[in-house]
């Protein structure tokens, strides 16, 4: 089974290489939808095969620290069926027509998907840094996908800020390997901790900088400045798509934070409090300010990102249970917001997904329908996930008095922003009616099913909280308890020993 785990970074490389040469649309799609049925069912596999041990496969028979190590455990193949599931909504939505707006899209996509799948899937830090390049360099290209002069404007500061996170992150990774010898994720640990004086410092100062980088990737503040602007630039489709991109930031401060740093007296949990409970403060603020749907949902998005940190900061790992019940309906429900936004954006011609009253739209029962579960889910209220979610996390700092009240106020108030931003933007877009009616226009239901999929998710992990609870909790626990990751990668006798 282990070298399954080569085949989510091989489908999607070897469909993208063969799209490129085709001039016709219509391959295109037909090689996407085959490499992602195949991505789907290798990542349900591997999925499934975690619940036992980590899967670990070394490219080429190297052991670390030299060999490429791939290292399938709960955690990682989560993400890896997570981001394929997203895709799959995408790519139905995409058909469409936004796909023909750009010869590469089908391409970029797929190197997106295999950057991803390398992200989630690599037991090394440098190979983590090579994922990075892989998906900004397609992000990139999907940014631009469409044109105009805002999506260029946007595309050239986010690959700029990414760049310079990219020089950084070199620059801790060297300062690691100077000192530790290895980066290994497994390794690292035990070399790590056996450091002392200038050794050290400078591993330390590599953490620290790998944390800036990692808070890049996700848009932790006060590195979010990006995400309003380039998110809301993008066709809708591939800012659903790019809901995932921050998690990546996410999962690499939780790979971090739980296998690198296991054990050790330098923990990151304050800084992750502080940054969380400051980016949703700003995320708040933006929807109170945001004149677009989409622009509403990238501030949410910003909301869910601080609300993941303040659950991943918590001391002792309290609230990674409940932090990954919520990533996973995070993700889901506001890339089917970012779809539905576009739907409606269809019907809103000349406003678009603009907050302003205009004319009655061809579907307001149904998009409404699909607007209050979004906003319920997304706001936490009972009974669908989002409130379970939070619910989880408000649970989990009992113990922890000294953060509590910031928790509960920065939670609870967003909670409050929320609901009073969407029921605005609800009557607006279903209610007010600034426009004589004209040629009305229902969307195809190639548009309409996917953010129903996507939003529709929240009512199943509610009910299948019970289930969807007791695996997180056993990922939670392996994340804990991080020994079975390394005795997994390198073996009970070798210890840390690069």
């Amino acid at each position: 089974m282990s070298q399954a785990l080569i085949l989510p970074v091989l489908i999607p490389l070897v469909a993208g290489v063969i799209q490129v040469p085709w001039r016709s649309i219509e391959p295109q799609r037909v090689i996407a939808f085959v490499a992602l049925a195949a991505q789907a069912v290798v990542a349900v596999w591997l999925l499934s095969a975690a619940a036992s041990e980590p899967a670990v496969f070394r490219l080429g028979g190297w052991e670390a620290p030299h060999g490429i190590v791939l290292v399938g455990d709960r955690l990682g193949t989560l993400m890896l069926a997570l981001s394929t599931a997203l895709a799959a909504a995408v790519l139905v939505y995409v058909v469409v027509g936004d796909d023909k707006r750009g010869r590469a899209f089908h391409p970029l996509f797929q190197f997106q998907l295999a950057g991803l799948a390398m992200a989630f899937l690599t037991g090394d830090l440098f190979n983590l840094f090579v994922a990075f390049e892989v998906l900004l360099i397609a992000s990139y290209g999907l940014l631009l996908h469409g044109g105009g002069g805002r999506r260029h404007r946007s595309a050239f500061h986010y690959v700029m800020l990414n760049l310079a996170g990219s020089l950084l992150f070199l620059v801790a990774l060297g300062l690691l390997y100077r000192v530790a010898g290895t980066l290994n994720m497994a390794q690292l640990g035990p070399a790590l901790a056996e450091l002392s004086g200038t050794g050290r410092a400078v591993a330390e100062a590599a953490v620290l900088l790998l944390v800036a980088v990692f808070g890049l990737k996700a848009a932790a503040f006060p590195l979010s400045v990006w995400l309003g602007a380039t998110y809301g630039a993008a066709l809708v489709p591939v800012a659903a798509l790019f809901a995932i991109m921050t998690k990546v930031g996410i999962y690499a401060i939780l790979r971090l934070d739980t296998t690198v740093l296991a054990g050790l007296d330098f923990g990151i949990g304050p800084v992750l409090h502080y940054a969380g409970l400051a980016t949703v403060a700003v995320g708040a603020l933006g929807t109170l300010a945001a004149e677009r749907i989409t622009d509403v949902v990238s501030y949410l998005l910003l909301v869910s990102v601080g609300t993941l940190l303040l659950a991943f900061g918590l001391p002792e790992a309290a609230g990674l249970r409940g932090g990954l019940y919520y990533l996973v309906h995070t993700t889901l429900v506001t890339a089917g917001l970012y779809l539905l936004g576009g739907v409606i954006a269809r019907q809103r011609v000349p406003l678009d997904d603009g907050l302003q009253a205009g004319a009655p739209l061809a579907q307001p029962l149904l998009l409404g329908a699909l607007f209050t579960v979004g906003a319920v889910a997304v706001i936490g209220l009972p009974p669908l996930s989002g409130f379970l979610g939070k619910l989880m996390i408000l649970q989990a700092p009992l113990e922890h008095g000294q953060r509590l009240l910031g928790i509960w106020a920065a939670l609870l108030g967003a909670a409050l922003v929320a609901l009073f931003v969407l029921a605005r933007a609800g009557s607006t877009l279903f209610w007010k009616q600034g426009m004589p009616s004209g040629p009305q226009r229902t969307a195809p239901w190639g548009t309409l099913v996917p953010p129903a999929v996507l939003l529709a998710a929240s009512v199943a992990l509610a009910a299948a909280a019970g289930p969807a609870d007791r695996w997180l909790a056993a990922a939670a626990d392996d994340l804990r308890h991080s020994e079975g990751y390394r005795t997994a990668v390198i073996g009970e006798d070798r210890g840390g020993q690069p």
